[in-house]
């Protein structure tokens, strides 16, 4: 009985996916389905939960042991997740260019998302004109935060006077 139940243990391990990949993305086969899916950027868990209900898998399953079958109906969910969705947990409506409401998910994200900070510098928008700077955009206060690269602080005249950087030349 003992050898029947290590033939069925490893039957498992060997049906065990440590990887899956989805959309170009490799997720966690350790990880819950919901949460598993939430490697792909794009999706969070509200998202991922909605997709993994609607596709009708256990959203607690471990996303290691789903067969292939059901990893194809993952696979078929994330695509369609625009019709899945209702319209206000989409993350791109009335796209600018075509005016529909998409869901933009994986590597077509950060292409978006460079393509619309490079129309905001086209058309010479304030916040444009931010991003193009490397300045803050959203409004917040830049008098004594966000200074990158350069000596933040106030140099004291004894700290010159040590080093010598605080006698003029011809000044004695």
């Amino acid at each position: 009985m003992s050898e029947e139940g290590e033939k069925a243990e490893g039957v498992e391990e060997d049906e065990f996916r440590h990887i899956v990949r989805i959309l170009d993305t490799d997720l966690d086969g350790n990880r819950r389905v919901a949460y598993s899916l939430c490697g792909i950027k794009g999706i969070g868990r509200r998202v991922a939960r909605t997709v993994v209900i609607t596709a009708g898998i256990d959203p607690n399953a471990k996303m290691g042991y789903l067969s292939n079958s059901d990893v194809e109906k993952l696979k078929t969910a994330v695509s369609g997740v625009e019709k899945r969705l209702p319209w206000w947990m989409l993350n791109r409506r009335k796209d600018l260019i075509s005016g529909e409401d998409k869901h933009i998910m994986g590597s077509d994200m950060a292409l978006k998302f460079r393509d619309d900070i490079n129309l905001l510098r086209k058309i010479r928008s304030y916040r444009g004109i931010r991003h193009e700077r490397g300045l803050r955009v959203r409004g917040q206060r830049t008098k004594s935060t966000g200074r990158r690269g350069m000596v933040v602080g106030v140099v004291r005249k004894k700290i010159l006077a040590k080093t010598g950087g605080g006698k003029r030349d011809g000044a004695s």
